[in-house]
């Protein structure tokens, strides 16, 4: 538990308590400022204050109480985890494909997080009062690659606005059916839950939220199929999976968004392999954001997975 009290001055009046409370602890997002007040942990004067919207008055006497982060409800499982950097504020994980990132209903454990729990131990001070790894961006359980992870608060928030404004650049290689054209360009489409199945995601006229993509294609086999580079401009949920289904070129072995085909007609190498080739062949190749404590640039880079590059050595070779 910690304790931290501050006197307010002339400067500060007028201001939002939960505002001037964030500003002033550092270590506190505002968000969890105004928790911290509802739940009964700050005083003025000694008096117990819960409204976060009460105005700064010179001469207050303000005392805030962090209680210890409470244990997190989801179980700890030590797994072997591909950890491209670690510091006191974050990880950079490279994800295999078949592993989900967060425990949802009826998949409990054997998820990063579950991971996490496991790696980290008493290192995670805590998100939102709980300690537990703070996923800035999540990517598919299917999709390889590169997502950051938070171990507090002000990291949590920190990267999060940079999601927001997209300062936090996301590069993903992918392979699709046939060569888009142009070769290069900008998917911009609305995507929300399909109407006609929700489990999928789709672009839709009304309901959805904006979404971009911007691609290039770095390999053409033939007219069968491309390596394709993209850069997400905003991260929904299967995005690029579903503008590149909208634009005709599904990504190879994507198994929510691809017609069943008549496999048939493809050369055998490549019909054995897609055969046993079950996830969309997408990998998230490049990471880049600012550090959040010394606000140096970060990049890293995971080279493509083993299967995906078996798949492009069987294209090349066709």
């Amino acid at each position: 538990m910690d304790t931290q009290t501050w006197n307010t001055s002339e400067e500060d009046a007028g201001e939002r308590l939960d505002k001037w409370l964030a500003a002033i602890a550092p270590d506190l997002s505002r968000s969890r400022a105004q928790q911290l007040i509802n739940d009964g942990q700050l005083t003025i004067n000694g008096e117990i204050c819960t409204d976060s919207s009460a105005k700064i008055k010179p001469e207050m006497e303000v005392t805030l109480t962090i209680p210890e982060a409470e244990p997190t409800h989801i179980l700890a499982q030590p797994m072997d985890l591909n950890i491209v950097y670690e510091d006191e504020d974050l990880l950079v994980i490279n994800k295999p494909a078949g592993l989900t990132v967060h425990p949802g209903a009826g998949n409990p454990n054997g998820t990063l997080v579950n991971g996490l729990l496991a790696h980290c131990g008493d290192s995670l001070s805590g998100i939102g009062g709980v300690a537990r790894p703070g996923i800035v961006h999540r990517i598919d359980k299917e999709t390889s690659g590169l997502l950051v992870v938070a171990k507090h608060d002000v990291a949590h928030r920190f990267l999060s606005e940079q999601l927001e404004s997209r300062k936090l650049s996301r590069r993903y290689f992918a392979v699709c059916w046939g060569i888009p054209s142009p070769t290069s360009g900008t998917i911009s489409a609305p995507v929300g839950r399909s109407p006609n199945n929700r489990q999928k995601m789709a672009v839709v006229e009304r309901g959805g939220k904006d979404a971009t993509t911007h691609y290039r294609v770095h390999e053409a086999f033939q007219n069968l199929a491309s390596l394709v580079e993209c850069k997400l401009e905003t991260g929904r949920t299967h995005q690029i999976r579903v503008h590149f289904q909208h634009i005709n070129h599904p990504l190879l072995g994507d198994p929510l968004y691809v017609k069943r085909r008549n496999t048939s007609l493809l050369p055998a190498p490549l019909k054995e392999f897609l055969d046993s080739f079950q996830r969309q062949a997408l990998h998230a190749a490049q990471l880049r954001f600012i550090h959040p404590r010394d606000k140096k640039p970060m990049r890293f880079e995971a080279p493509l997975p083993d299967d995906m590059q078996e798949l492009l050595n069987i294209l090349r070779n066709l």
